[in-house]
């Protein structure tokens, strides 16, 4: 199927009307009732159902239809990503990260990184996870995670940025906001929040505090559902260093334990481009 038939499809999705459709596009009535046809053809169904008063969707071209809408989307979008790549850059380097503030340093080391390699551009890519799969399909250059999801896989480079400790987060008027750090003891009589994709160091810290703590819990679905729950006064809740956006909506307040998260970029090990290293290079200096 081409660009112009999804084009026609969708403009008769819109007027049911091939007559309409056709001077709405600048063609010939038969040019657009082939196309449609060619089209139909080719993928084995019926989209559309001709009548004296014009054309009406089937229920399989109506579900097609919404399909078909988000493909011109995607495709526009990576039609005017590359009109603007070609015009100012040679080379591009996709970088994942599973939130902003896991990589808060970024846009800083993306200035003086331009600097340097004025035709090289930056693609920043965020995900709900850490983009772990789309990294290992070659979709992405570099990846942010936490070094324990790295062990074992073959072929990428791993190189540290910094350790992420364990930190409280809080109403900035919750009495434990005042404290400078927490002990574990600090939660006793207090609700917890646990779950919504915790790491495992931070499920395993969760469950020593439900065992040896006196604290209610219960599960939140995600980090978003989380603080919004801690705004509502519903509990409190553990999250790694690198979640905190520095916003100062949440008190932000160190937790007594030693453990941390070891936060590392990986790269593939067949890709030697020297300004992928350089970039490693820039991000690495300032978060040391």
């Amino acid at each position: 199927m081409t660009t112009k038939q999804i084009e026609y499809i969708l403009e008769l999705a819109q007027t049911l009307n091939f007559n309409q459709a056709a001077e709405n596009l600048f063609i010939s009535q038969p040019t657009m009732t082939y196309q449609i046809k060619a089209a139909e053809e080719e993928i084995g169904f019926k989209i559309f159902e001709r009548s004296g008063k014009g054309a009406f969707l089937t229920p399989a071209g109506f579900q097609f239809c919404i399909t078909l809408r988000n493909i011109r989307a995607e495709l526009n979008a990576a039609i005017e990503q590359g009109q603007n790549f070609s015009r100012k850059y040679t080379d591009d380097i996709s970088i994942g990260v599973s939130v902003r503030s896991a990589l808060l340093k970024l846009p800083e080391a993306m200035k003086i990184f331009e600097k340097e390699y004025p035709k090289v551009s930056i693609t920043p890519k965020f995900y709900q996870e850490a983009g772990m799969d789309n990294f290992l399909n070659h979709e992405l250059d570099i990846v942010f995670t936490l070094e324990e999801n790295t062990h074992r896989i073959p072929d990428i480079d791993v190189h540290k940025i910094y350790e992420s400790g364990f930190y409280l987060i809080t109403n900035t008027d919750d009495p434990l906001a005042k404290k400078s750090s927490i002990a574990l003891e600090d939660l006793s009589g207090r609700t917890l929040m646990i779950g919504g994709g915790s790491p495992p160091k931070l499920k395993a810290l969760q469950q020593k505090i439900i065992h040896t703590i006196d604290v209610d819990y219960f599960n939140s679905q995600n980090h978003d559902t989380t603080l919004t729950n801690v705004a509502a006064d519903r509990g409190v809740c553990i999250a790694p260093g690198f979640l905190n956006d520095e916003t100062n909506a949440f008190a932000w307040t160190k937790v007594d334990y030693d453990d941390s998260f070891s936060c590392v970029l990986c790269t593939h090990t067949g890709d030697q481009r020297e300004c992928v290293q350089r970039l490693i290079e820039i991000i690495q200096s300032l978060y040391h």
